[in-house]
């Protein structure tokens, strides 16, 4: 009993600690008056079946001029708009994406073709083909790179494509970074928006079904949206950017649900002793 007792003292102490540190971003998630003013133009709207501008030009990874409908007409395609110079949350988007596609039966280039695109009309094919290069190992498939598209593009041609998805984003002139949100998109062959896959973690289960729903030009319903944003470390001030506190709120939760359930389990096993 009295090891019981000293458990949950423990468990009651962490509770406060991460209650006390998860609560204010729980508010502040709630309520979008509390969000620093950077972040209340900064999201991802859902627009499902939402046409994407397909005569738009963009330059591969080769530095050829190409328009978007060179990558549709006949495959599910997964979208995923990123800066490749992002120094935090772009590659955690793109990490996830390789997470997602590695237990699935599908082949990118086979049955279903990515197409990542930059969102900084700065950056030139050659990080491109760079940053295709590092995931094309990472994914590690045999003809992957002919499914597996890194893009650049001007400045009209970003807005159109970021516009048409809901993609909302801005330009931080003082730490030269974009401050954005993170999430996927799953288009039908013909260029319709079919699937939002939000956050750096996307469900293999639910991205292969978002695929074949896509192939059959089936859109999607609405899905909650948990939003992580790329923000940047400030050393003046000692304070986490946006993107880690998001993290820190949702690995608070979780462990507020893992130690409450815990405690359940603790109590129905000491009154389980006390009868026996």
């Amino acid at each position: 009993m009295n090891s019981l007792r000293s458990t949950l003292f423990a468990l009651r102490f962490s509770l406060i600690i991460i209650i006390g540190v998860s609560s204010p971003l729980h508010a502040q998630g709630q309520n979008s008056a509390a969000q620093p003013e950077a972040l209340r133009e900064i999201g991802i709207d859902q627009k499902l079946d939402e046409q994407l501008p397909l005569d738009q030009m963009f330059y591969d990874e080769n530095g050829q001029a190409v328009h978007l409908q060179d990558y549709f007409g006949e495959k599910p395609v997964i979208l995923s708009l990123v800066y490749y110079e992002c120094p935090m949350l772009c590659n955690q988007v793109l990490n996830g994406v390789v997470r997602s596609l590695r237990p699935l039966s599908f082949d990118v280039g086979k049955e279903f073709t990515v197409l990542t695109v930059s969102f900084d009309p700065g950056e030139k094919p050659e990080l491109a083909a760079k940053k295709k290069a590092s995931y094309i190992k990472e994914y590690a498939r045999a003809g992957a790179e002919h499914g597996w598209h890194f893009l650049t593009g001007d400045s009209s041609a970003i807005v159109a494509l970021t516009q048409s998805v809901g993609f909302r984003y801005r330009y931080d002139a003082s730490t030269d970074q974009f401050i954005h949100a993170s999430g996927i998109f799953v288009i039908t062959p013909q260029g319709r928006i079919s699937r939002y896959f939000y956050g750096i973690e996307y469900s293999p289960r639910d991205l292969r079904l978002a695929l074949v729903e896509a192939s059959n030009n089936k859109i999607g319903s609405p899905v909650d949206q948990v939003l992580l944003y790329c923000f940047h470390y400030d050393p003046v001030t000692g304070k986490y950017g946006v993107a880690i506190m998001n993290v820190l709120r949702v690995a608070g939760i979780t462990t507020v649900v893992v130690l409450g359930t815990f405690m359940i389990v603790m109590f129905r096993r000491e009154r389980h002793s006390m009868k026996v």
